[in-house]
């Protein structure tokens, strides 16, 4: 890791599709081995379920679903004279996102419908309605930040 500063961001180019960059970075975070064409036809395919079964705007879906799933605090551990606390701290815009990202697509890949696609769907769908696996991840993040709250003092 450097010290001399930080590493700048990278401009993420929007998808094809829909033109949203949020996308485009949801699609990067389900690729593996840069298999992007893959990663696309998965979300897209999702996308196209979703409006045959919710009837409504797949895209209006996934950014409900990635509002409900991001986290406002998290817990970081920090050092105390040789006691290590759980601190609450709230969490950065970016990194919010990136983790809401990451949990709907770990809670996507761990559901048991046959194909990525329905998984993916399912679990978007879900994150809309406030249910679901990664829904359930932000608020245990947020119980144990709650529960927590007595060590905020050592906050840097």
């Amino acid at each position: 890791m450097s010290r001399r500063h930080r590493a700048d961001k990278r401009e993420v180019i929007p998808d094809a599709k829909f033109g949203d960059e949020v996308v485009a970075k949801f699609m990067n975070s389900l690729m593996k081995h840069g298999k992007k064409s893959v990663a696309e036809r998965i979300v897209f395919g999702a996308f196209d379920k979703i409006e045959q079964r919710a009837k409504t705007d797949p895209l209006r879906v996934f950014h409900d679903a990635l509002v409900n799933v991001k986290p406002a605090i998290e817990v970081r551990s920090r050092r105390v004279g040789g006691a290590t606390y759980q601190v609450p701290v709230e969490v950065r815009p970016d990194r919010r996102q990136a983790l809401a990202i990451r949990w709907l697509i770990n809670a996507a890949r761990a559901r048991n419908e046959t194909t990525m696609v329905d998984r993916l769907s399912g679990e978007l769908l879900d994150a809309a309605n406030n249910r679901g696996s990664a829904v359930k991840k932000r608020e245990d993040t947020h119980r144990m930040a709650e529960a927590n709250r007595a060590f905020s003092h050592y906050r840097w």
